[in-house]
């Protein structure tokens, strides 16, 4: 079984409150990497992260690091943008909400549980941000997958700082994330 996972590709990060140049270049390239992937293997599954936040954000450990209100769930910004949206939706991709950079130790349990976690042969990561959720992301994933190949897609992820970016993808490297199409 293979995983592919498609992180925080919503409208805030996109053309929102925490938008940047360029994160709409990815879209059309992510919603084929989705159809392409649900249609390689009926085993294969396909996730959605949602960057969750409510109306008391500001108070939060992050909100007060990041204090810009982004993906209060129920506003424009919370939903996935563009063709990605559409193709998650066309392939019954599961949609998991976070509160913080990575999907919580729970929730990583209950989905190893519930997929059969000696069955993960890869797990592959796209969306934004690379030095954020992204790497957040791919090393939750390592530590409860420590058997299967973490891949991320570089051409198929961004960020605001480009530095950032980069670093982020030598950095997972380092920890024997495969990154691809650098």
């Amino acid at each position: 079984m293979k995983i592919l996972v498609v992180v925080d590709y919503q409208n805030d990060f996109i053309n929102g409150a925490l938008g940047f140049e360029g994160a709409d270049n990815i879209d059309k390239g992510i919603a084929e990497k989705v159809r392409k992937f649900a249609a390689e293997n009926d085993t294969n599954v396909v996730l959605g992260t949602l960057d969750t936040h409510n109306s008391d954000y500001l108070s939060t450990r992050e909100g007060i690091a990041l204090p810009v209100e982004h993906c209060i769930e129920g506003t424009k910004g919370y939903e996935v943008y563009g063709e990605t949206a559409k193709a998650l939706k066309e392939v019954n991709a599961v949609m998991l909400k976070k509160t913080t950079f990575g999907i919580s130790p729970e929730q990583m349990n209950l989905l190893g549980d519930g997929i059969g976690s000696d069955r993960v042969e890869s797990v592959e990561l796209v969306g934004l941000v690379t030095n954020m959720c992204v790497i957040s992301n791919a090393v939750a994933f390592q530590a409860r997958f420590p058997w299967a190949q973490i891949i991320v897609d570089a051409s198929l992820c961004d960020s605001f700082d480009k530095v950032l970016h980069n670093k982020a993808l030598d950095v997972m490297e380092g920890m024997q994330i495969k990154v691809i199409n650098r």
